[in-house]
């Protein structure tokens, strides 16, 4: 620590000059030599203190007759002041725990099941490889489901065409940073589909390799690789494997070459064919990924998969729930249910729990019963419960105010007027308007204009007058709210528009202008031109694509990706990076069975009801 603090604004100092250096074209032998020499000889020193948040070490006697320990910033919280290598080298059994929110949403969704389907699941008694739950990822079919619901792996699900767990265990490492830049993915793919042979560098390598056609994937891959073709012991192995953990692992493994080289000599393997198996380790030493690591996160694969194709209404009320978490906003959730046959309801104060949960025409608790209302695009009726938000989805209204609200209500039976709610709950004026604009209070007014006159009229009064005022006693005569209205104040109050997507509120004039909905892009012949329109949900730009920036383009129909090349996002940069929904003219590739438009001409579309973007993550 001491050293760190003393050489830490020496190491700062050259990482200035040098980019003072870069930017000024200044040739580097100018730095002065002492300053150079002294930087380079501590690069490589501790910079800065770290705690990691989730990492805990196990060790069979008190730690701190092994290791030295010091309090930590939060309070009773103390830390090891060794390293991760350090203490695996010391012997103490290192544990990183992973909180997932996956976890959260799986928990939500088998309570929910179990109290409206009475089927009472756990994720090891979930039916296993089940072939519908295969048929949907083989579509790209993936909203919401754990690690597999990304713009990248929607567009590999129809190409990898996952049949079997294994599948799913390649898919979760497949689609990543490392084998992006290492170039394993169109290699797999095209073995996988035979539209190459598997080869192996040496023969020796198909033990190791055979599982995953000839492609390195996984840590263990590697240590096996090093066994069969180096003779290294199991302890050189995994040195090899905590090299490639280290943020330096090129250099790690470079210090293993010699030992690598000689014993694959033994073997007969020089001259260029070892040459090509060490650029390969070094390849894969940025990128390998525990392959036990992988089973865990492919089982959350699969038992998410299972619960949306199965019970999509309370996947997606499970994953109400757990909201913030994911790839993709409440509102996209919604979406996708709908197109599933699932209806939303909006939320209520005399149905709703604090919570969303799912409910039947039967389960409204005898208060009243919803007219009927249609939110199913396509030919497919809603079948089975719906979808009821809970009162914490409203803006403003959190889970405990919800609950204190849902708890007046079962205490002094179902609230009979806005003034009834404000007296008995004691909510603010700002709630009280939120509520009204969610449509949370149309059973106790006769419009939503009504519900948020009466909102306002409540939280002005005192206590002791509220039970006196009359609904709409001293309201005017107000209008209506169109389609469009409810739509933007569904959107602004809780973030969902219920009865249908925003972009069907504009699709009779974009047909008629000649702009398809995402659906129809799959119909449409490989590199056509086409115009499709959409609201925008994400704006990508992976460190994998050379500069080139992905859209997720939505419409109520589906989901289709945007392919931005450089230059036409300088060109249009101003409107792509602002607007919520557009139009976009571009180049149809549909050959794979995963559909991109690859843009080329763009403009705006006025849509108050749009959603913001969730951007660059």
């Amino acid at each position: 620590t001491v050293v760190a603090a003393v050489f830490t604004p020496i190491v700062l100092l050259y990482q200035g000059w040098t980019y003072w250096v870069f930017r000024k074209r200044i040739a580097v032998h100018h730095i002065p030599e002492p300053v150079l020499a002294l930087a380079l000889e501590v690069e490589h020193f501790p910079r800065h203190l770290g705690i990691h948040s989730g990492g805990m070490v196990l060790c069979d006697r008190p730690v701190i007759e092994v290791c030295p320990v010091q309090w930590a910033a939060m309070e009773d919280r103390s830390v090891l002041q060794w390293d991760k290598d350090d203490c695996a080298d010391a012997g103490l059994v290192k544990f990183d725990l992973l909180g997932l929110g996956m976890l959260t949403a799986l928990d939500h969704a088998l309570r929910i099941i179990a109290e409206h389907h009475g089927q009472h699941f756990e994720l090891r008694t979930l039916p296993q490889e089940d072939e519908a739950v295969y048929d949907m990822l083989c579509e790209g079919d993936s909203v919401g489901v754990f690690q597999v619901e990304s713009r990248a792996q929607i567009s590999t699900l129809p190409r990898l065409r996952p049949r079997e767990f294994y599948d799913l265990v390649v898919e979760v490492a497949l689609i990543r940073p490392g084998p992006i830049q290492g170039g394993s993915v169109h290699p797999y793919i095209r073995r996988r589909s035979k539209e190459e042979p598997v080869t192996f560098l040496h023969p020796r390598l198909e033990k190791s390799l055979g599982r995953t056609l000839g492609i390195p994937l996984f840590q263990e891959q590697l240590m096996q690789m090093v066994v069969d073709v180096a003779d290294f012991t199991p302890a050189q192995a995994d040195q090899l494997r905590r090299a490639m953990g280290s943020k330096r692992s090129t250099q790690k493994m470079l210090e293993l070459s010699d030992a690598l080289f000689e014993g694959m000599a033994r073997h007969g393997i020089v001259g260029e064919d070892a040459e090509a198996v060490h650029r390969k380790l070094l390849a894969f030493a940025n990128y390998g990924f525990p392959e036990s690591h992988a089973y865990s996160f492919a089982y959350l694969v699969y038992a998410s998969s299972y619960l949306k194709c199965h019970y999509p209404a309370a996947f997606t009320a499970a994953l109400l729930r757990s909201q913030p978490m994911g790839f993709y906003s409440p509102q996209s959730l919604v979406a996708d249910a709908r197109r599933h046959g699932v209806l939303t309801r909006g939320p209520d104060v005399l149905d709703s729990r604090a919570r969303t949960d799912l409910e039947t025409d039967e389960d409204h608790r005898g208060y009243r019963i919803d007219p009927p209302r249609e939110q199913v695009q396509g030919e497919r009726a809603a079948q089975g419960p719906a979808i009821r938000l809970g009162l914490d989805q409203v803006r403003g209204i959190s889970t405990g105010t919800a609950e204190a609200i849902v708890a007046e209500r079962e205490r002094g039976g179902p609230f009979a007027s806005v003034p009834d709610l404000a007296r008995r709950v004691r909510l603010t004026a700002r709630q009280l308007e939120a509520l009204a604009t969610a449509g949370a209070l149309d059973a106790l007014a006769v419009s939503r204009r009504q519900a948020l006159w009466a909102a306002g009229a409540a939280a002005q009064e005192s206590p002791d007058t509220l039970p006196h005022l009359a609904i709409g006693a001293q309201a005017p005569m107000l209008p209506g709210m169109s389609d469009a209205e409810l739509a933007t104040a569904d959107a602004w109050a809780t973030g969902i528009t219920l009865d249908e997507h925003p972009m069907a509120l504009l699709r009779e004039p974009l047909t008629a202008d000649g702009v398809l909905s995402i659906a129809a892009t799959h119909e449409a012949e490989d590199s056509s031109r086409i115009r499709v329109a959409g609201v925008i949900t994400h704006r990508q730009r992976p460190a994998t694509a050379g500069n080139v920036t992905f859209l997720s383009l939505e419409d109520e129909s589906g989901i289709l990706n945007v392919v931005c090349s450089q230059g036409f996002w300088v060109r249009h940069r101003a409107l792509l990076r602002t607007a919520r929904a557009i139009v976009l003219r571009g180049i149809v590739e549909n050959r794979t069975g995963a559909v991109n438009l690859v843009a080329d001409a763009v403009e705006s579309l006025d849509l108050a009801a749009a959603g913001r973007s969730r951007d660059f993550r």
